[in-house]
């Protein structure tokens, strides 16, 4: 008898992961930027004083993506200088930001993540308010601004917006530096003293709020070659005076010449109750409210990726 054929076998379908091909779950962006505006005067009839300004700054990203998990990572780094004929170098910019957010959603249709935030703010070197270099009003550290929370962010891949909700978020401020901490500088508890100016209790070098916090950011193309990037935080504290808003709102344009070739316009408007302004009067120092604060800037520059 003729021998018979074994019966055919489907062949094995094996699910093959994204590892596997060689593509990674990591996206990375490297960002380095140098500003510049300078001003200069010959023999100028109607006057002016001959200025030069430079900004460096940085930022880069690191993306974990995979099925239902999200991790963001961000580092900004800033720093700016100015020099003007007859008066010393004078910084304009200074920050170090840490921004990371691990999100988790139930399926990959949503665009809802339970998510997990930290962001971490200070700056490089002292800061004076000028003309007085003599005492620092603020340095590395002092202050120093820790927020860790947990909550829900909805992230719009195709619009480029993304918004988290925080009941449950905790801000850390620190002031390491201990006569910035006496003074009470960035909402500590100062220094307590007696009737005789005699140092009863050194000033607190941190306080601890649990609040609220808000964060909405879009970055976006408007127009060929104009970049938006919006992000608005908003934090209202449970304990001390819940209602009262801190408010770190960030606007910037970037308009793209060329690869290398980039110009910038920004603003960044910060309310902190917790901070109060002080100004002179008669020599002597006053303490006011809580105040406003705005920055603007505006430069081109060169920009290099990789």
């Amino acid at each position: 008898m003729p021998k018979t054929l074994p019966p055919l076998k489907a062949p094995t379908i094996r699910k093959t992961s994204v590892n596997t091909l060689g593509i990674s779950n990591w996206i990375k962006t490297n960002k380095l930027g140098f500003d510049i505006t300078q001003i200069s005067f010959l023999n100028w009839n109607a006057g002016g004083t001959s200025s030069i300004s430079g900004l460096v700054k940085g930022n880069f990203t690191r993306v974990y993506t995979r099925e239902k998990f999200k991790w963001q990572n961000e580092l900004i780094v800033r720093y700016g200088l100015n020099k003007q004929d007859g008066i010393e170098l004078r910084k304009t910019d200074d920050a170090i930001l840490i921004n990371s957010t691990f999100g988790y959603r139930r399926d990959t249709l949503t665009n809802w993540y339970y998510s997990a935030k930290y962001n971490f703010n200070t700056q490089f070197t002292d800061g004076y308010s000028y003309p007085n270099k003599e005492v620092a009003i603020s340095r590395f550290f002092a202050p120093a601004y820790v927020f860790m929370g947990l909550g829900a962010e909805n992230i719009n891949k195709d619009k480029k917006y993304s918004y988290y909700i925080s009941p449950f978020t905790m801000k850390k401020t620190f002031v390491l530096d201990q006569r910035l901490a006496d003074q009470g500088a960035f909402g500590v508890d100062g220094a307590v003293y007696d009737e005789n100016n005699i140092l009863i209790r050194k000033g607190k070098r941190t306080k601890t709020e649990l609040g609220l916090l808000l964060q909405y950011q879009i970055k976006k193309e408007i127009f060929k070659n104009i970049i938006l990037d919006n992000r608005l935080i908003l934090y209202s504290d449970y304990v001390n005076n819940f209602g009262n808003v801190d408010v770190d709102w960030n606007i910037q344009l970037e308009l793209v010449v060329n690869k290398y070739v980039k110009a910038n316009i920004g603003t960044q408007i910060i309310y902190d109750d917790d901070i109060k302004a002080k100004s002179e009067k008669d020599g002597v120092e006053i303490t006011e409210g809580p105040k406003m604060q705005m920055k603007q800037v505006l430069g081109v520059g060169l920009a290099y990726a990789f």
